[in-house]
Parts: structure tokens; C-alpha cells; sequence
């Protein structure tokens, strides 16, 4: 028996009706749209890890059990954790579940932990990758007794359909001030910015529309091919003399002291993630209890809702789903992002979710682990590309932010506008998100406000103990979230 024949066995493709070519094909095209994450997931990290100085800016330097790191150093080792962290859980995907689903770090998970646990509430990144993986151990235990699908349907149903528009609006809101379209103003908050005097700028909005005009066109791999296109657009402009090193240069390839360009972190690449790996083990030491407590339960719903909204509407996509709605076996792809967020924490990154651009494959026709265990292999053939990641500025890899951003937009068409719990309910998790800059936060109002307005409306025989018991638990969390007991 070939290769070929044994691959065909062990994924049933003759059950799935599909072939090897298919799966490959299938694979290859998830890869290519989601593969965008190598580049911006270091991105949304690295001011984690960095910090700020007191005029705002990024840190170029930090320091890691006493060892001084570059801003660019940083960058491929989160890269490298980024690809390590993916591959795992594709691999558990692949072969236990047998499902044809791509896994990563999490956009709005992965901004969650910088900017609302590490930068808003001041916790040591080493801490927040400790809560992350206590989560994903908490993942695996539930899993490994069915417990998750259980407490799934706990969560009230409008909740569930509109977190992936909450969130496509905060990644939106994200990309757009880190593309320095949308900064801040001391009387409205927000205001645009100064488009015309700012060359990034100017560049990020024409690869962002050209990125859309890709994705309009159905080309796989579209956004990272906007990203590449702009990066080439941006250093033309800078290499021609056109725009300033000041304004169009990543800043890990600008030496600190003499303002100056310099490719050493490009020709002198580097592989070793030891100051991340293992830093959740120091994380773990002299935590405050509640807080910590908090934060990994923050982690916990918002991962849980990801992952559980992005599995139902690929697999009801791919025709995976069930007469009752569900998606059989469902405890195993479930226990792939598990395990993957518990590696991923012990190597350094953020909480590995399934990723909703699997669909792309399961659209070219993916219907087994095979089209996860191509995308696996090529995450790890990336590895190679690392040190190029060093060269594409901020402002083209979050191009990625706003467009995916928009993707998740269609999530509204699932809430029932018509209904008033599920309006209000759903209305305020949308918003909330982006307006408190927190994922959680836009969660618990729209999970708090579901019993109250069912009840108002006198159908509190619709709500379940289990709903009021964790809308109880978030009231308790919001009033130590804002009464200054978390510092």
C-alpha cells in the first residue's frame, strides 16, 4: 500500500468524497489566508513584551532575566512561537480530529492580552502567559470529560452570534490607529488623523483598499498579499528618497543611536525562544489570587466563544453539522485548541483559537484532517522565512486588522434585531467591545443584560439558573474590574 492509499485510509476520503488533490488544494488555500498571523501576531504582542517609554513610544529594548533583547530580536522570536504554537495544534487537529480546520493564536484574543491585560491592568506579560496556560489545562480537563459542549449551551444564544462582530469592530478600531488613520483628540476622544502629512499613512489606506479590491475579486491569500504589496510600496518610497526613515522604517531595522537603517537583524537571523519559553513558570509566582483569578477567567469566555462560534459556522458551512445543529464528535477539535493554547502559553504566545478562515478551504473542498495536516506542514516550512518578517512595517501587517475586521462584520446578520433581548443583548456586546477596548467587557454586558430583558419582557422561564449564576459572576466581576481592587 502507497502513501497515497494509507493517507486515503486514515482520512476516509472515500467516505468524505474527496481526494488527495482536493485535500492538498484545500489546504494550500487555508494556509494562504490565514498565514497572515506569522506577521501580525508579533505585532500585536511585541508591545507586551516591550513596553513604552514615557513619550508613548515602543521600547526598542528589554530586558529578560537580565539579558538585553532588541525590538527585532523580539519580533522573530514571537514569530517563531507564533508558527510552533499553530503547527501543534493543526498536528492534534489533523490526526485525532481528523477535521479540516486551521488553528493560530487568535486575532482580538492575541489583542486582548497586550491591551487590556499586560498594558490596561498593568499585569507582567510572564503572568499573562501563566493565566493563558491555566486556561488551556482548565481546556483540556473539561474536554476530556464532554464538559464544554455542556457549558456552551449556557451562554445566551444572541451573545454567541454577535462576539465575532464585537470583535471584527475592535480589530477595526485597533488597525485603524495603529495605521495612524484614527488617533487620539482631547475633546471628542477620537478624531481623524493627518493623512496628508503622513506617508505611512497615505500608504497604509492605498494597500488597505487594494487588499479589499483583492478580496472583492475572491483571490485566495489576498491579505497577504496586500501586506507584501505594501511593504514593497514602502520601502520604494523610502529606498527613492521620497519619504523619511523616521516615518516609513520598521523600527526594528532602525539603529537607536544613530537614527540610521541596518539590516543585522535580517542577515543575522536567530531561532532561540528560551527567554519566552518557560516565562509563564515565572508568571506563576507571587500572583494576586483574584486578580489572576480574573484574568484567567477573561481568558477562558472569551476563548470559549471564539472558538465555539468559529467551529458551528465553518463546520455548518462544510456541511459537517448534524440534524439537531450540532457538530458530531465535537469534543475533539475542541481538545486541538486546547492543547494548542497550552503550548503555545508554555512557548510564549497568546491563546490558540481555530481559525474562521479555514472555510476558505473547506470551500475549495476540504473535508478531512488531510487539508489540516497540509496546512501544519506549511506553517512549519515558514520557519524559514523568519527573518524576513523583520522588514514589513506595522503599518502594512495591520492591514490584516481592519480587513478581517470587516470580514467578521457579517456576524450581525445572525442576530434576530426584531427580538429585544436578543437586540439589546447583542447590541451591547458588539459595542461595548470597541468602546472599553475589551473583549470581555462587550461579553459580560450582553451576557448580564439577556436574563434581565428576558424578564422584563416576562418570559423568565426562557432564562436558565446556569444563565442567572453567570450573569451574577460577572456583575461581581465588573464591580472589582472598576472599583481600583485590581490596581
Amino acid at each position: 500500500m502507497g502513501v497515497t492509499d494509507t493517507l486515503a485510509e486514515f482520512f476516509e476520503f472515500d467516505e468524505h468524497d474527496t481526494t488527495i488533490g482536493t485535500e492538498v488544494i484545500a489546504g494550500i488555500t487555508t494556509f494562504l489566508a490565514m498565514s497572515y498571523i506569522i506577521v501580525v501576531n508579533p505585532t500585536i504582542l511585541l508591545p507586551a513584551i516591550m513596553g513604552f517609554n514615557e513619550e508613548g513610544d515602543l521600547n526598542t529594548e528589554t530586558t529578560i532575566d537580565g539579558v538585553t533583547y532588541g525590538i527585532g530580536e523580539v519580533t522573530q522570536m514571537l514569530a517563531i512561537t507564533t508558527i510552533l504554537a499553530s503547527f501543534v495544534a493543526i498536528l492534534v487537529m489533523a490526526l485525532y480530529a481528523k477535521r479540516p480546520f486551521g488553528l493560530a493564536p487568535g486575532m482580538g484574543l492575541n489583542a486582548f492580552f497586550t491591551f487590556t491585560v499586560v498594558i490596561g491592568m498593568g499585569i507582567p506579560w510572564q503572568t499573562a502567559l501563566a493565566a493563558v496556560f491555566v486556561e488551556g489545562i482548565i481546556f483540556i480537563a473539561l474536554t476530556a470529560v464532554g464538559a464544554r459542549e455542556y457549558i456552551i449551551r449556557l451562554f445566551p444564544e444572541p451573545v454567541k452570534f454577535s462576539v465575532g462582530a464585537g470583535i471584527g469592530i475592535f480589530l477595526l478600531f485597533i488597525g485603524l490607529q495603529e495605521m495612524e488613520v484614527v488617533v487620539a483628540d482631547p475633546e471628542t476622544f477620537v478624531t481623524l488623523g493627518g493623512i496628508a502629512q503622513n506617508p505611512a499613512a497615505i500608504v497604509a489606506i492605498v494597500g488597505l483598499f487594494g487588499t479589499l479590491a483583492l478580496w472583492a475579486r475572491g483571490l485566495t491569500g489576498s491579505i497577504i498579499a496586500g501586506i507584501v504589496g505594501t511593504t514593497v510600496v514602502g520601502w520604494a518610497l523610502l529606498l527613492a528618497g521620497v519619504a523619511s526613515t523616521e516615518t516609513m522604517a520598521p523600527e526594528t531595522l532602525v539603529d537607536d543611536q544613530t537614527g540610521e537603517l541596518t539590516f543585522a537583524t535580517v542577515t543575522s537571523p536567530q531561532y532561540d525562544i528560551t527567554p519566552l519559553a518557560g516565562a509563564f513558570i515565572e508568571g506563576l509566582r507571587e500572583v494576586d489570587p483574584l486578580t489572576f483569578s480574573l484574568v484567567v477567567f477573561t481568558f477562558f469566555f472569551v476563548d470559549f466563544f471564539d472558538t465555539a462560534g468559529t467551529l458551528i459556522g465553518v463546520s455548518q458551512f462544510g456541511g459537517f453539522l448534524d440534524e439537531e445543529g450540532d457538530l458530531p464528535e465535537m469534543d475533539k477539535p475542541l481538545m486541538a485548541d486546547a492543547v494548542g493554547t497550552t503550548v503555545g502559553a508554555m512557548i510564549g504566545t497568546s491563546t490558540v483559537t481555530t481559525y474562521i478562515e479555514s472555510s476558505t478551504g473547506v470551500e475549495e473542498g476540504g473535508r478531512t484532517g488531510m487539508t489540516a495536516l497540509v496546512v501544519g506542514l506549511l506553517f512549519l516550512v515558514s520557519l524559514v522565512a523568519i527573518p524576513l518578517v523583520a522588514i514589513i512595517p506595522p503599518y502594512a501587517s495591520f492591514i490584516a486588522l481592519v480587513v478581517v475586521g470587516i470580514i467578521m462584520l457579517q456576524g450581525v446578520l445572525d442576530v434576530d434585531w426584531t427580538d429585544p433581548a436578543w437586540s439589546i443583548s447583542g447590541g451591547l456586546t458588539i459595542t461595548v467591545m470597541p468602546l472599553t477596548y475589551s473583549i470581555a467587557n462587550g461579553l459580560a454586558a450582553g451576557i448580564i443584560a439577556y436574563p434581565l430583558i428576558k424578564t422584563a419582557m416576562g418570559e423568565r422561564d426562557d432564562v436558565r439558573l446556569g444563565q442567572w449564576a453567570i450573569a451574577l459572576a460577572l456583575v461581581g466581576y465588573f464591580y472589582v474590574h472598576t472599583s481600583g481592587m485590581l490596581g
